[in-house]
């Protein structure tokens, strides 16, 4: 079924919304002022699901997409819109899941910083193997089906360099179980998770202000270091005190500043891998006032038994913080919270929780970690 519709906005998870006949219908890789003729790929209760079939008059922030596996690939779904109006798209999108999920109704003023570079930015990449096609690339659109790509436009070049290596590897070397690669760039180098042939899983380092950051491609590390500044310096802002909790801490991105502005620290971090390089990380810094527990943030609050704690920063997956989590944030009662987050869905789910037991909304802001895509890197910090 095809269907003629104008975009009205777009929403959280980039899709376009527009109506026709009554129903609600989302279209992918549309840009806000669009008229389309769209095909109808699937309908649930009254939301129709649809493609673009032809642009009959393109919005005024609509550009062509310079990758030709843009619509194909499921990386990269902001391509059509301007770099202004990606960062327009994803304020509208974090103040949607604020008043719509969180139920707030003042929400603090922000911006969503742009990144200096919107191109060759990625330093972290997960390349999808499919050795009975023999292609290397990323998922297809809504598929498991792996579309071969030989340049990817968002990749730092020393990271498309060694996609191209990857690519022009001898079959017989892959081995028979790899289904995808872990790549991250750093200072000296590139390392893979798993290694194979000669694509090793070496130690890399990032300097981000003025601290020393190891780490490998088996422990999670940020995509865009152009930004990781400008995030931490928001996120910690003027944060000082006796005792700090940094919860999903990773490597310590934000562990080392902490470490330097209180007395002491708790970090809890599930990947055995990347507490083991912030144990490192921490001294190699010469801070010794962390306790780093490898432990799931989950379990770790189960058996915890803090006293006063002045400041908590948590950094979840995409999924967010889990229940008991944020029980036991509300448990503790710091003066002070900062939240930072890649989903607006799930940072508004949890910050309903925060504001129910007793926190405020103090400020937030946003950093475009992901251009050419609806991702979005949201902080937020909360008082009680």
């Amino acid at each position: 079924m095809s269907l003629e519709v104008e975009v009205e906005r777009i929403l959280p998870g980039g899709m376009g919304l527009a109506h026709a006949g009554g129903k609600t219908v989302f279209v992918a890789l549309a840009a806000p002022g669009d008229r389309l003729r769209v095909r109808v790929e699937r309908e649930q209760g009254n939301v129709l699901f649809a493609s673009i079939e032809e642009v009959l008059a393109p919005s005024p922030v609509r550009v062509e997409p310079p990758c030709p596996y843009f619509g194909r690939c499921g990386g990269c779904d902001f391509q059509q819109l301007t770099y202004e109006a990606q960062l327009a798209a994803k304020a509208e999108m974090i103040r949607d899941c604020l008043h719509r999920i969180a139920r707030l109704e003042n929400v603090p003023e922000f911006a969503v910083v742009g990144s200096p570079d919107t191109w060759r930015y990625r330093m972290r990449a997960t390349w999808q193997i499919d050795r009975e096609q023999r292609t290397v690339g990323y998922y297809e659109r809504g598929s498991r089906r792996v579309c071969d790509v030989a340049d990817c436009a968002v990749l730092r070049p020393d990271l498309q360099e060694r996609l191209e290596q990857v690519r022009a590897t001898d079959w017989r070397e892959f081995p028979k179980e790899l289904q995808h690669l872990d790549v991250v760039a750093g200072e000296n180098g590139v390392s893979f998770a798993p290694e194979f042939a000669e694509f090793d899983t070496r130690e890399l380092s990032l300097t981000v202000r003025g601290e020393v950051y190891h780490y490998n491609a088996e422990a999670f590390f940020q995509i865009n270091p152009s930004l990781l500044g400008a995030l931490i310096d928001f996120a910690l802002a003027d944060a000082t005190g006796e005792r700090a909790l940094d919860l999903y801490s990773g490597v310590g991105l934000f562990t080392l500043p902490l470490a330097r502005r209180f007395e002491s620290v708790v970090a809890v971090e599930a990947n055995s891998a990347a507490a083991r390089f912030a144990r490192r990380n921490l001294q190699h810094a010469d801070l010794s006032n962390t306790r780093m527990i490898t432990a799931t943030v989950t379990d770790w609050f189960r058996s915890a038994s803090l006293d006063q704690v002045d400041f908590i920063l948590l950094d979840p997956p995409r999924a967010g913080a889990e229940s008991a989590v944020i029980n036991g944030i509300l448990r503790v009662r710091a003066q002070q919270v900062c939240y930072v987050s890649c989903d607006p869905a799930t940072l508004a789910r949890d910050l309903k929780k925060l504001v129910a037991g007793g926190y405020m909304v103090q400020s937030l802001n946003a950093f475009d970690l992901f251009p050419q895509t609806h991702h979005v890197e949201t902080v937020v910090h909360l008082r009680l």
